[in-house]
């Protein structure tokens, strides 16, 4: 295994007394794609929110086991650290509706108190905007709301938005689920170009998008961990019965 920037261990979630991640350990490596799969309801987002410290803005939430970012408890350190060093990209694109496309990029700035300079404030969105293929659809029109958008254009904005903050790890929760095919596909690009820059942990339902896109493959069942490793021998000669019978479409 590459070196890993995250690394769970003995991880489980629960709230309101449900038990929703249950013992579960993974290590997602630098600068690669790895895609969380499972059918609906198997723990995946709530992992997810875990990594990004969401889960326990919900009532009656609790965790144990640890997530270690570059070898450093993500619950012992402040949470607003946290979601800054592993962003966030939703299922449904969500760009501030009342600000305009620039401010939207630099929002993480403003809503941590950080105070920039303007030509700070000019490179972060130029660069920001460039990275998630954004700019020359938009550069003419930064100052546009960023909801004329369209649904892809505002996903590749909100991926924008995360990448501002300069952040160890993004975490995508089936960014594509809300986008139309040629959306999906662009998307797609977008996260094979992001790697050679970021580490990406990949929420999808999608079994033909994590064969595309990730380089390594978790797969989730009833909040287990059933299987995990490179996303060509997950596909091709899985160990577990269970993964077998999901990819080939016997349950899901």
């Amino acid at each position: 295994m590459e070196s890993q920037v995250l690394k769970v261990t003995n991880f489980s979630a629960h709230f309101s007394g449900n038990q929703v991640v249950n013992n579960v350990s993974m290590k997602v490596a630098h600068n690669k794609v790895t895609a969380l799969m499972g059918p609906s309801g198997c723990g995946k987002t709530t992992l997810l929110r875990c990594i990004n410290r969401m889960h326990e803005l919900i009532p009656e939430a609790g965790v144990s086991g640890s997530i270690l970012l570059h070898n450093k408890d993500i619950y012992r350190m402040n949470p607003i650290l946290v979601r800054k060093k592993i962003g966030m990209v939703f299922q449904k694109p969500n760009p501030f509706p009342t600000m305009s496309i620039y401010d939207n990029v630099i929002a993480g700035y403003k809503l941590n108190g950080i105070s920039l300079k303007r030509d700070e404030k000019n490179r972060i969105v130029e660069d920001s905007l460039k990275k998630s293929a954004l700019w020359n659809e938009v550069k003419d029109r930064l100052y546009k709301k960023g909801s004329f958008l369209s649904g892809g254009q505002q996903q590749r904005l909100c991926i924008a938005r995360a990448l501002a903050m300069n952040p160890d790890i993004l975490l995508m929760d089936e960014p594509t689920s809300a986008l139309d095919p040629k959306a999906t596909s662009h998307i797609e690009e977008l996260l094979t170009e992001l790697k050679n820059n970021i580490t990406i942990l990949l929420v999808t339902h999608n079994i033909a998008q994590a064969a595309r896109v990730s380089d390594f493959t978790a797969f989730m069942y009833l909040g287990n961990m059933v299987e995990f490793g490179l996303t060509e021998k997950l596909f091709t000669v899985p160990e577990d019965k269970r993964t077998e019978e999901y990819l080939s479409g016997k349950f899901g």
